[in-house]
């Protein structure tokens, strides 16, 4: 594939352009997609849905750690980008020193205090019943290897910000191999079973950060020190203010995660906890193209704003929007014809299950088709809402574009399963989703429209601030 320099982004056809910038994202969100559904089949097949369940119970904590990461990378890469630019490589090093121990100090001062309340925390995140053994096995293994996780996660933005995509790419795909080769080995191999798959899984981060301090070891620019890693408040408040808008974000997805454990299995019990982790999985794999879509989105529209080429900035607004209402169409039908086969992929089949495995598979089974069908429902028209709090983002316009970004999961998803499933059961949890996403896309698209028409639609020297 060409590369694409930033003098394209203002030139190229919008096309093509936004299928170069949305195919290497999409790439890299397939591979972390696909590790994380691949990895519940194996489990479900290879331990049991309760087993999927217990994964689904502990996934907040170990995604919110991570998260941590995440923030603190994408805080700390937009100061040490610019510093770079500038050619002040004194001030990139001490950023990358800041971000690496408030990084370690922040994960570490969780894992202690999650390892001390072990027991309540897994009760609390939904671990109850038949689930709470095998989420407490699963939870202490990974709460191990969550801090390496988090260091990965924010050593993979810094890669990026040295303008290394590939070196990031690779940081990527390792963990996502080593986590399937090694969740085969451990469980059906060995027979570990869940404390298998929390050994794969934890095995998986320390690949994944051993290329990484590999990276910087023999490849970066910034060769770190002790000295670099004393705090420095100025440079932690750049962190902190640029990053808390992914860490609300991730935030907020764990918060749901942490709801919707507790509504299932209160509801219905273990299974639906089941059910709803694999509906989960479905969510992060099953939509990988149109975040691919968004994420190519951004640079275009950012770099086309700042060039007050407003005319492009709309045809990308636009094109991106059909480009991802078409894929949310082909999405939505392939979910609705095939719901059946697509739920079967996480059970197992075998004569040899208990008859009470064979039970949960067949209350999973009866009631996941009708779960896709319904959370996936609104697919289509999640483009606007996406692309819409995207363009915000992209234009600097931080606080439309945290609260837009928000909007789905905490302004209206939270909200409708705390009302829902008390009056309809497991049914109001499913039809949460696609309202939620219509209500979202509606206040989306009016603000995005707004804009449009005011800011976009002015002539360039008007809004040249």
């Amino acid at each position: 594939m060409a590369k694409t320099t930033s003098t394209a982004l203002g030139s190229e056809p919008i096309g093509s352009l936004l299928l170069k910038q949305a195919i290497p994202a999409a790439i890299g969100i397939l591979v972390m997609s696909l590790n994380i559904l691949v990895d519940s089949i194996f489990v479900g097949k290879w331990v049991g849905p309760i087993a999927i369940a217990a994964i689904n119970v502990v996934l907040p904590v170990s995604f919110f750690i991570a998260a941590i990461g995440m923030a603190i990378g994408i805080g700390g890469s937009s100061v040490l980008s610019r510093a770079l630019g500038a050619k002040n490589y004194e001030k990139a090093i001490r950023v990358f020193g800041n971000q690496t121990a408030l990084t370690l100090v922040i994960t570490l001062t969780l894992i202690s205090v999650g390892l001390i309340f072990t027991d309540s925390l897994v009760h609390t995140f939904g671990g109850k019943g038949a689930i709470f053994d095998l989420a407490k096995d699963y939870y202490r293994i990974v709460l191990y290897g969550v801090p390496i996780l988090a260091l990965a996660m924010m050593g993979n933005t810094v890669i990026r910000a040295e303008g290394k995509p590939k070196h990031a790419m690779i940081a990527m795909i390792i963990p996502s191999v080593a986590n399937l080769f090694l969740d085969y080995l451990f469980i059906n191999v060995f027979g570990w079973g869940m404390i298998g798959a929390g050994w794969a899984t934890t095995a998986s981060y320390i690949c994944c950060f051993s290329y990484i301090f590999y990276f910087f070891f023999a490849i970066s620019e910034l060769r770190l020190q002790i000295k670099h890693l004393k705090f420095n408040i100025p440079i932690l408040k750049e962190i902190a203010a640029l990053g808390s808008t992914t860490l609300a974000r991730q935030g907020v997805i764990s918060i749901v995660y942490l709801i919707l454990n507790n509504i299932m299995v209160d509801i219905e019990g273990e299974w639906a906890v089941a059910c709803y982790a694999i509906v989960s999985r479905l969510l992060m794999f099953a939509l990988f193209p149109i975040i691919g879509i968004t994420q190519g989105f951004l640079p275009i529209a950012s770099y086309n704003y700042g060039a007050q080429e407003f005319g492009r900035v709309k045809q990308v607004i636009y094109t991106a929007i059909i480009y991802a209402t078409g894929l949310g169409i082909f999405i939505l039908g392939l979910l609705f014809l095939f719901p059946e086969p697509i739920a079967q992929l996480f059970l197992s089949n075998s004569d040899h299950i208990s008859a009470a495995q064979k039970t949960i598979n067949n209350l999973v089974l009866n009631e996941a088709p009708r779960a896709i069908r319904f959370v996936f429902a609104a697919s289509p028209i999640i483009a606007i809402q996406l692309i819409g709090s995207a363009y915000f983002q992209a234009v600097g316009k931080a606080i439309p574009a945290l609260l837009l970004s928000l909007s789905k999961q905490g302004f209206f998803l939270i909200p409708l399963l705390l009302i829902l499933p008390k009056h309809y059961g497991i049914l109001g949890v499913w039809i949460s989703f696609p309202i939620s996403d219509t209500l979202s896309t509606i206040a989306t698209g009016f603000f995005l429209n707004k804009e449009i028409k005011t800011k976009l639609n002015t002539k360039p020297s008007i809004i040249s601030s």
